[in-house]
């Protein structure tokens, strides 16, 4: 991965699927009063409607396939949103990045492999990540929608989970967040982490 060394910063949110980060990223958005921009993957272009298409099951093809998309949307989003905002000072906000390409992709792939196809994007200034059971996740899940994504099983989250802690101890910046407690109470805590790597 490489450093950011454009003048603005790189912050991430993680987890599984129902930790809460669209949740806590939107509160950041609205605490830090700043030049933020908010933005997600897999993007809303072309390339994050086919990933979403193979996410909801409407359509299907290999693994590798899969992640290559998550790779090519990566290098459009960057080039297209995330380092024009960062040239201009900005803060930006993103709910997944390249750690959610290898936890999920990590199932199925080679997480080195995976590591590989992201090595010459940007390593993000600091990475929230939320921990929360996968079973709570899911109840949240099934309480929030009529059906269930590609991933979202107790079996395969669990799994996920484990890539996700092993990517923390690999790679700086990474700071992981109780997020079994009450909403605000979580939103302080990543504000005053995130106040400390902006000053």
């Amino acid at each position: 991965m490489i450093k950011n060394n454009y003048p603005g910063k790189l912050i991430v949110f993680e987890g599984l699927d129902g930790a809460g980060s669209s949740t806590q990223i939107d509160l950041l958005a609205k605490n830090l009063k700043s030049q933020v921009v908010v933005t997600k993957e897999p993007t809303n272009n072309i390339i994050g409607g086919l990933i979403r298409g193979q996410l909801t099951k409407d359509w299907s093809s290999s693994m590798e396939c899969l992640q290559l998309l998550f790779a090519a949307d990566r290098a459009h989003h960057l080039e297209r949103l995330i380092i024009p905002a960062l040239k201009e000072r900005k803060i930006v906000l993103c709910d997944r990045y390249f750690f959610s390409t290898v936890a999920f992709g990590s199932l199925d792939c080679d997480r080195h492999w995976l590591l590989a196809l992201n090595e010459r994007f940007i390593l993000p200034d600091l990475t929230i990540l939320l921990k929360v059971s996968p079973k709570e996740c899911l109840r949240r899940i099934n309480s929030n929608r009529f059906n269930t994504e590609l991933f979202e099983e107790e079996k395969k989250l669990k799994k996920v989970w484990t890539t996700y802690v092993w990517l923390a101890r690999k790679f700086s910046g990474v700071k992981m967040i109780d997020g079994q407690r009450e909403i605000d109470v979580i939103a302080g805590e990543i504000l005053n982490i995130t106040k400390k790597y902006i000053s």
